[in-house]
């Protein structure tokens, strides 16, 4: 079965869209650690980082470390948080999150109205324009 992920790239579900290649999607987390918490994920769909193959899993960096770029301009933070948890989905992927302390980065998540999601969203995609 598809994960939620692939499902998301075949546009089956909707996802606050940040960022896209033929090969990455960047798109917000839906319940947030903080305004901008968005995940990079592979297309292909592939269960755990470290399994990607190592040319692919280098351009994911470079593509999020465009996506963090973005982040750090729209929404005011100290830095982007990286966070490779990986068992929530059985999908690849990064969390990049704006954080101000270290602790950011173990807050509880939050909820957000799709209306939010989407201006932030709009925020970042416009500084990667």
């Amino acid at each position: 079965m598809a994960s939620i992920f692939s499902r998301i790239v075949a546009g089956e579900i909707p996802c606050h869209k940040v960022a896209e290649n033929e090969e990455f999607l960047a798109f917000l987390d839906i319940n947030p650690k903080a305004d901008g918490h968005t995940l990079v994920i592979p297309k292909q769909e592939i269960d755990y980082l470290f399994d990607i193959e190592d040319a692919l899993l280098g351009r994911m960096i470079i593509f999020a470390k465009t996506v963090a770029r973005g982040i750090e301009t729209a929404i005011p933070c100290k830095r982007i948080g990286v966070a490779v948890i990986g068992l929530e989905v059985p999908h690849a992927h990064i969390h990049l999150i704006p954080i101000r302390k270290e602790s950011d980065l173990f807050a509880g998540k939050s909820k957000k109205k799709p209306e939010e999601l989407t201006r932030i969203a709009a925020l970042i995609r416009a500084q990667l324009a």
